[in-house]
């Protein structure tokens, strides 16, 4: 059935709002809201659609996993660590994180950093990098200083 999801100051109706996740350590202060793909009505969606909200001093884990999906800025500006690098966000900035790709969200300023992110419905259980990795992570100025664990 064809519908529209009304928001308000970025909070949809009718969609819970919930923990970032529900178990684990190593993120801070985010919620999330999945738009699509999880209504009794939309089983046919070959995707998920969730906004995420990373509040000021907030972070996303920081992790990897196959399947690759889509981020599009709709709150706000941070910074996003893509493996070795860490590349500014702002509003409407879109972001495609490919598979393996080691990523963390953090926002700037006092602003919330909100964003849709687009991913498969089928899809792999995301991965925390080894101690190696996040060494080699560590060594490099721009990431390390801005890793959170």
């Amino acid at each position: 059935m064809a519908k529209v999801i009304r928001a308000r100051d970025y909070r949809w109706d009718s969609v819970d709002l919930k923990q970032y996740k529900t178990e684990g350590t190593g993120f801070r202060d985010i919620t999330r809201q999945t738009l699509l793909g999880e209504g009794s009505d939309e089983s046919r969606l070959n995707f998920i659609t969730r906004y995420f909200e990373v509040q000021p001093g907030g972070y996303s884990s920081l992790e990897h996993h196959e399947h690759p999906h889509a981020v599009v800025v709709i709150r706000g500006r941070g910074e996003v660590i893509l493996q070795d690098r860490v590349e500014p966000i702002e509003l409407h900035d879109c972001v495609y994180i490919s598979s393996h790709t080691v990523h963390q969200f953090h926002p700037l300023g006092d602003e919330p950093l909100g964003f849709l992110c687009i991913v498969d419905r089928e899809r792999d259980r995301p991965q925390i990098p080894d101690d190696e990795s996040v060494a080699r992570l560590r060594e490099n100025d721009a990431v390390g200083r801005r890793l959170k664990i």
